[in-house]
């Protein structure tokens, strides 16, 4: 079977900071954002654009910031960058509202700190939803993650056929599909915990999962059935796209990791 071909979509990248929160790697940079702070040369959140932008069938960027950052931010993109900027709202869910607001076709969500984001990630959650998802997340398993970096992560998911580690990239077929982020309005952390669905279905599923008794996708099946949506994982390969610069720690991990790509492609 062929692979779907990638639908056109808009990517939304959350790049605010809590508001009257001091990031201490934003501090340590002498910069008000802390997807300002520079990692191999260039702002973590210019990583991440570039990644989007050499990403087939992107058509608009909408990176969520308070309004103090936008100008510095809009300064770091490359010259003609499709970046339109959304005000922060309280929380993350309430922010992907914020910034879907008028788009009618699938969505990409990732993070500003996700530098080590590739277009082959991207091309992967965004295939589901032409096979027919409504939502795709990205994760890799604890060995790919620690085969990347061995300090790289230090929170794992346990499920029945496996241990999983967040990749902070997600996709969603439409507007409609926002309705899986509902139970994240009311503060929850939709970047962080994104399997946090499980428990707004009950109990039972909730303790299935802490048991260890649901696999993967058999925890989003139930998922999908209590959305009435179709939600895919998307198990990524390569484990370093589970490592986002959130201290010192992963900032050194991730800085190495760039370093090492950058040095595989000159070679």
């Amino acid at each position: 079977m062929s692979r779907p071909d990638v639908p056109p979509f808009t990517a939304i990248v959350l790049a605010a900071q809590r508001d009257g929160r001091v990031d201490p790697l934003a501090a340590e940079a002498g910069v008000a954002n802390k997807s300002l702070a520079p990692i191999q040369g260039a702002p973590l959140v210019r990583h991440v654009v570039d990644a989007l932008l050499a990403t087939p069938s992107l058509t608009r960027i909408r990176i969520v910031v308070e309004p103090q950052a936008e100008a510095a931010i809009a300064e770091a993109m490359p010259r003609g960058a499709p970046v339109d900027f959304v005000t922060a709202a309280d929380n993350l869910a309430d922010s992907v509202h914020a910034a879907a607001v008028g788009v009618g076709g699938p969505m990409l969500i990732t993070t500003s700190d996700n530098v080590l984001l590739t277009p082959g990630a991207v091309r992967a959650v965004l295939a589901q939803l032409a096979g027919g998802a409504d939502v795709t997340l990205a994760v890799a398993t604890r060995a790919a993650v620690l085969a990347a970096h061995p300090e790289g992560q230090r929170r794992f998911y346990r499920f029945a056929d496996d241990a999983y580690s967040n990749c902070n990239l997600y996709a969603l077929a439409g507007a409609g599909a926002l309705r899986a982020a509902e139970s994240f309005r009311s503060g929850g952390q939709f970047a962080k915990k994104p399997l946090r669905m499980i428990a707004a279905l009950g109990p039972v599923n909730l303790a299935l999962m802490l048991l260890g008794r649901l696999t993967l996708r058999g925890a989003l099946r139930r998922v999908s059935r209590g959305f009435g949506l179709r939600v895919e994982p998307v198990v990524l390969a390569d484990g370093s796209h589970a490592i986002d610069v959130d201290n010192a720690r992963t900032y050194a991990c991730a800085d190495a990791l760039l370093a090492r790509r950058r040095q595989a492609l000159a070679a």
